[in-house]
């Protein structure tokens, strides 16, 4: 039978060197569970920095693609936010499988040798290892809170505020979608000659853009782009960025005037849980 070494936190690893004696294997099968077990206490030392869903740099790079501050800050909130219940649920999973053991351990202890003794055992090795693969994912959600709290008092240093509200987010959404719309515009004129596409001709007019402006602009960004190539200049992301908050200056109302042409309201301040506290991002 497998062997277990109990460590001080109850989590455990099962020593795989021992996996050979309860397994109808031939003798190559024993050296790889030897080579595997050799390096096994470094495979878990360094794994501990990979129990997280990703990368800090992924995080703020890949995952977090809102042009807006306000809204970085609402997808940092809901990361904050899902990983706030994930560990609250680890927590009580963890809690139930601690009982769990005591119990099993103590039945187990008080039962005379035999089939059942050895099955209670099974079930301790059974429950050692999911404590130990719940402290893990605990220990990476922890890590993501942190870092994620990290950004959220950064972005809110940026915003230059110390609470947002639900006005707040709802009028700078206008300013995130014109720089999605016109992110989304320019990428797709980039590999199409400089036209922008259906799909994304379809959001600007739901937007209230007119396409054929849009398309001006994204003609007029791409020829200085160009100047600036054949000049030996190169173009930054920060310049993209800088143009994109100009369209945002440029269409931003253009989303109201279009739902109020229709008979909306598109700010209903009423319905809201709080007001603006001060000038908008």
């Amino acid at each position: 039978m497998s062997e277990i070494t109990t460590k001080e936190n109850n989590s455990v690893q099962i020593e795989l060197l021992k996996m050979g004696g309860d397994l109808a294997v031939s003798p190559e099968y024993n050296k790889m569970l030897e080579h595997i077990n050799k390096n096994m206490p470094l495979v878990r030392r360094d794994s501990e920095n990979f129990y997280k869903s990703a990368s800090q740099f992924k995080n703020v790079t890949l995952d977090v693609t809102e042009l807006t501050t306000m809204g970085s800050i609402k997808h940092v909130l809901a990361v904050l936010d899902r990983t706030r219940m994930a560990l609250e649920e680890a927590y009580v999973s963890l809690k139930r499988k601690q009982i769990e053991l005591k119990q099993k351990t103590l039945e187990h202890d008080n039962l005379e040798e035999g089939y059942d003794k050895e099955l209670l055992w099974v079930d301790i090795v059974e429950i050692n290892t999911q404590i130990g693969n719940i402290e893990n994912s605990i220990k990476g959600a922890l890590r993501k809170a942190s870092f994620f709290s990290t950004q959220y008092e950064a972005l809110m240093t940026k915003l230059g505020k110390e609470e947002i509200t639900e006005e707040d987010y709802e009028i700078n959404e206008a300013r995130h979608h014109v720089m999605t719309a016109m992110k989304q515009a320019l990428l797709a004129a980039r590999t199409r000659g400089g036209v922008i596409d259906e799909g994304n001709h379809i959001y600007l007019f739901d937007m209230g853009i007119n396409g054929a402006v849009a398309q001006a602009e994204i003609f007029a960004y791409l020829q200085m782009e160009e100047e600036m190539l054949q000049k030996g200049k190169v173009p930054t992301h920060a310049m993209t960025v800088q143009w994109l908050e100009a369209c945002a200056d440029k269409f931003a109302n253009c989303g109201t005037e279009f739902a109020e042409l229709r008979g909306f309201i598109p700010l209903d301040k009423k319905s809201l849980i709080k007001e603006a506290s001060n000038e908008n991002d």
